[in-house]
């Protein structure tokens, strides 16, 4: 018989790991769907505003510039406020 103890540490790091896991696929998800909407109004994104939304990992701040994505004339619309 063989029994499987899992330490209560070990448990959170599992669960931290998790958490971080669905974190940065949020955070993916997000990227993915602000240029996808930016891309399909053919809004015109410089490589330094790509660059700053694909490194964003404020999941906050993604889902504002999100929100705004559908009505952007601009990246510069997008980044106000």
């Amino acid at each position: 018989m063989s029994y499987r103890y899992v330490s209560e540490i070990r448990r959170e790091a599992r669960a931290e790991a998790r958490a971080e896991a669905r974190a940065e696929a949020t955070v993916e998800t997000l990227v993915k769907a602000i240029f996808a909407f930016l891309d399909e109004r053919g809004v015109e994104i410089s490589e330094d505003d790509r660059a700053r939304i694909a490194e964003c990992a404020d999941i906050a701040q993604l889902g504002r510039w999100m929100m705004r994505a559908p009505y952007a004339g601009s990246a510069a619309e997008l980044f106000e406020g």
